[in-house]
C-alpha cells in the first residue's frame, strides 16, 4: 500500500453531549494539536496517521470524523455538479462498500433523501465504489452537512461508535459506555495512580477503564476501524502504531464488588479479554460488607441503579442511604464519584458532594456525576 496523504485535515472528535470541555482535555494532553471545543465535540487537526492515533488512545471520543471538504451550494443541480467533480478517488477504494448519510439544515436543498441520491450518482458516476443503505453492510459512511447552503462532506474514520472497546463482550443491565465511564474517571482526577473501588460494579467498566487507564492500555488496541479501508491505507506503519505504547504493570488495586454471581462472571471475562485480570479483581459483596482495600485511600466510583430502567425509585433511596453510610463510616480520606440520573437520590447517600456536574444523555436519560474531595 501506498503512504496516506500528510497533508491534515480538518477533524472533528464527537463527545458525549455535555463532555466536550472533558474531551479536549484529554486530546490536549496527548498532544493533538490546538483541540478546540464546539458544540458536539471538539475540533483539531491531523493527517491520517493522526486521525488513527485519535481512534486508536482516546478513551472519551464517541467516533472521529475527517473534513474531507466543503463548498457552498444552493440547489440539487449544484449539488450534482459538484460532488460529480469532487476527488473521491484521493479518499475512497472503488471496492469498498459505501454509505452515504445526509442532514440538511437551514439551507435551500431541504430534502435530504434527494441529496443523497445526488452524491450516491457521483461516487458511482466518478469511482464505481458500491453504495449501500444498511449500516452494517457499509465498509465506509460518508456524512453530508448541508448547513446554512453549504455542504460539509465528512468521512466516519471510526466505523463502530468508539466506546465499543473490542474485548468487552458481557455487558450486565442497563450499562454505562465506556466513553461515558472514562470521562467521569477523568473529571473525578483519577489518573491511574491510586486504587479504585467499584461497590455495584456490573459488567466491571469503571474498573476495566480504570485499569486500562494505569496500565497506559490503548482503548481501540484490540478492535478494527472504518480506516481501514479507505485509499492508501498504509498496514504497516498502522500495525507499528498499534504495538508502538507498551504496557506497564499496575499493582493489583482495582477492585468490583457486586451483589449478582452473573454479574461477577461476566466482569472477570471482560477483564479476561481486556488483559487487565492481573491487577483488578472482582467478587461477590453486598454494600453492607464493603471496607476499603489495604493501601492508601483512593476513588470510590460507583453508577448506582437509579429506577429509570431497573428497579422503582422509592426502593432506592434506602440502597443510596446504606451506601453513603458505608462510605462515611469506613473510607475516611476517600474521594467518591457516584452517577444518577436522579439529584434526591444522589442527597439520600448523605455524601458532601460539590455542584453536580453537567447532565450527559444516557440511554433515553440524562445522568449527572456527583463527586466529593477527599472524605
Amino acid at each position: 500500500m501506498t503512504a496516506p496523504d500528510s497533508d491534515p485535515f480538518d477533524l472533528f472528535l464527537v463527545a458525549p453531549p455535555g463532555l466536550e470541555p472533558v474531551l479536549a482535555d484529554e486530546a490536549r494532553a496527548l498532544g493533538f494539536d490546538s483541540p478546540r471545543v464546539v458544540a458536539g465535540g471538539v475540533e483539531t487537526r491531523g493527517d491520517w496517521p493522526e486521525v488513527w492515533r485519535a481512534n486508536l488512545q482516546l478513551r472519551g471520543a464517541v467516533r472521529v470524523l475527517v473534513r474531507l471538504g466543503s463548498f457552498p451550494v444552493f440547489h440539487l443541480a449544484q449539488l450534482d455538479k459538484r460532488a460529480h467533480r469532487f476527488p473521491w478517488a484521493s479518499h475512497l477504494r472503488p471496492d469498498v462498500p459505501l454509505r452515504v448519510e445526509v442532514t440538511c439544515r437551514k439551507s435551500k436543498i431541504y430534502h435530504a433523501g434527494a441529496a443523497a441520491q445526488r452524491v450516491e450518482t457521483a461516487i458511482t458516476d466518478e469511482l464505481g465504489a458500491p453504495i449501500v443503505q444498511a449500516a452494517d453492510a457499509a465498509a465506509v459512511t460518508l456524512k453530508l452537512r448541508i448547513d446554512d447552503n453549504r455542504c460539509t462532506i465528512s468521512l466516519d474514520s471510526s466505523g463502530e461508535p468508539l466506546h465499543r472497546r473490542g474485548h468487552k463482550e458481557f455487558v450486565g443491565k442497563a450499562p454505562l459506555r465506556e466513553t461515558l465511564a472514562a470521562m467521569f474517571l477523568c473529571q473525578c482526577g483519577f489518573d491511574g495512580s491510586g486504587p479504585l473501588v467499584d461497590p455495584m460494579c456490573g459488567s466491571g467498566t469503571f474498573v476495566l477503564e480504570a485499569a486500562e487507564m494505569a496500565a497506559g492500555l490503548m482503548p481501540g488496541r484490540t478492535r478494527s476501524f472504518a480506516f481501514e479501508h479507505v485509499a492508501g491505507f498504509d498496514a504497516a506503519a498502522w500495525g507499528d502504531m498499534r504495538r508502538g505504547a507498551g504496557a506497564t504493570t499496575p499493582e493489583r488495586r482495582f477492585f468490583g464488588f457486586d451483589r449478582d454471581d452473573g454479574a461477577i462472571r461476566g466482569a472477570s471475562a471482560n477483564a479476561r479479554r481486556a488483559g487487565i485480570d492481573g491487577w483488578a479483581a472482582f467478587a461477590r459483596q453486598p454494600v453492607s460488607d464493603l471496607a476499603p482495600p489495604d493501601g492508601p485511600p483512593g476513588l470510590v466510583m460507583v453508577n448506582p441503579p437509579y429506577g429509570g430502567r431497573i428497579g422503582s425509585k422509592k426502593l432506592l433511596y434506602g440502597l443510596y442511604g446504606s451506601l453513603g453510610k458505608v462510605l462515611k463510616e469506613r473510607f475516611t480520606g476517600w474521594r467518591i464519584g457516584l452517577v444518577t440520573s436522579e439529584p434526591g437520590l444522589a442527597r439520600a447517600t448523605a455524601l458532601p458532594f460539590k455542584a453536580p456536574g453537567p447532565p450527559v444523555p444516557h440511554g433515553g436519560l440524562k445522568v449527572t456525576l456527583w463527586q466529593t474531595g477527599a472524605l
